[in-house]
């Protein structure tokens, strides 16, 4: 039989991120949002509590918790803020766990101490503007020249890139060519390296309190010992960690989506038209039914995927799957939240209207809905 209740560890820091996202995130999120300013409070917060940690070894500063645990504290996030949710996320899994899983000792100790505790974050410098969701089409280039590796080249949509925290940005760069192949590694880059420069910050539809730029390197000079784990596999590597950023956006994606289900039960119960509470109306009561049953598979989705990455078995398929069925879940059930809170859903002082403008680039970032849906395909064995 399978349980699906968690360990007592993990219900307690559940219920530890559920507080404080309803009393410290929830009363000033909006302000920051409408602002479009990044909430360094907060994040200082989550730093003090361990929660950018939470994956790591203690040895590294880390809370010497699992995946799960971080999964679990997104997911609370984002039944607030997905803005808050995508800064932990991104800084975790994108910014810190390459250096956790890739970097050699002195990289470790030289940077994840700072980075679990918060005082700094990490970016992941993947995408291109001419690239998009084709990643191996890399066009930034790294040479080696007297014991410096030389950068030039752009990357796009980069979160935690820009902001006053930012400790490096790991970047993929193609460092040669190999049986007419690219060789793509990547390199460390400490944020003020000389020729490393940050555009200012997108105007974007949601996410409007986290940080996204665009980068650019000009003759970009860092040591050769900055190159991460194995030169000609920066690819390789980072197609495992996307695997598990996967799960990460999924099951903030299914936070997203149960605090759309939070949001309309409070408002059924209190909205009246036509002399009654709406939540006695047959179709409100059935839209919430189904915006309840997306929330809960798309979380049996993520815990399905995360069980197979727990006991080390392969998990590609279940990822993808878990980030496709939990970013449609999120942008249905925006959409559903917003028809029922009628004009007021379109109102940004609601976090319905937030929900329904952040939900939209959960079916695009870290691999959009077709890409998933093609790796579901080769992993059933269609070439």
């Amino acid at each position: 039989m399978i349980d699906f209740r968690l360990g007592q560890e993990h219900e307690t820091l559940r219920k530890t991120v559920e507080e404080f996202a309803r009393e410290e995130v929830a009363p000033v999120i909006g302000d920051f949002y409408e602002r479009e300013e990044f909430p360094y409070d907060l994040v200082a917060q989550m730093g003090r509590m361990g929660l950018f940690g939470l994956p790591f070894a203690e040895e590294y500063g880390g809370m010497g918790g699992d995946f799960t645990a971080l999964c679990i504290t997104l997911e609370e996030l984002a039944r607030i803020d997905s803005s808050v949710a995508i800064t932990l996320e991104a800084g975790v899994s994108l910014g810190a766990m390459p250096l956790y899983r890739f970097g050699t000792e002195e990289q470790k100790r030289e940077w994840l101490p700072r980075l679990c505790a918060g005082e700094l974050l990490g970016a992941f410098g993947l995408t291109e503007p001419g690239g998009g969701s084709d990643a191996g089409a890399t066009q930034t280039t790294a040479r080696l020249e007297n014991g410096e590796w030389v950068i030039n080249g752009s990357k796009a949509f980069i979160t935690n890139a820009g902001t006053d925290i930012t400790g490096l940005v790991t970047v993929t760069a193609v460092t040669g060519a190999a049986d007419g192949r690219k060789e793509i590694s990547t390199i460390i880059v400490p944020s003020g390296t000389p020729g490393f420069s940050v555009s200012k910050k997108y105007s974007k539809v949601g996410w409007n309190a986290s940080d996204t730029r665009e980068l650019s390197f000009a003759d970009c000079r860092v040591p050769e010992a900055n190159l991460l784990g194995v030169r000609g596999r920066g690819y390789a590597q980072f197609l495992s960690i996307l695997d598990e950023g996967r799960i990460a956006i999924a099951s903030l994606s299914v936070g997203l989506a149960q605090g759309c289900v939070d949001e309309c039960l409070r408002y059924a119960g209190e909205r009246e038209a036509f002399g009654h509470k709406i939540g006695e109306y047959q179709a409100i009561q059935f839209k919430i039914a189904d915006m309840e049953a997306r929330a809960h598979t798309a979380r049996l989705a993520y815990y399905a995927a995360l069980a197979k990455m727990e006991r080390s078995e392969p998990f590609k398929k279940e990822a993808a799957i878990a980030k496709l069925v939990a970013s449609n879940a999120a942008v249905d059930n925006a959409r559903d939240a917003t028809q029922i809170f009628g004009g007021y859903g379109f109102m940004n002082e609601f976090p319905v209207g937030r929900f329904y403008r952040d939900a939209k680039i959960l079916e695009i970032g870290e691999g959009t809905s077709e890409v998933q849906r093609m790796l579901i395909a080769r992993e059933l064995g269609l070439r």
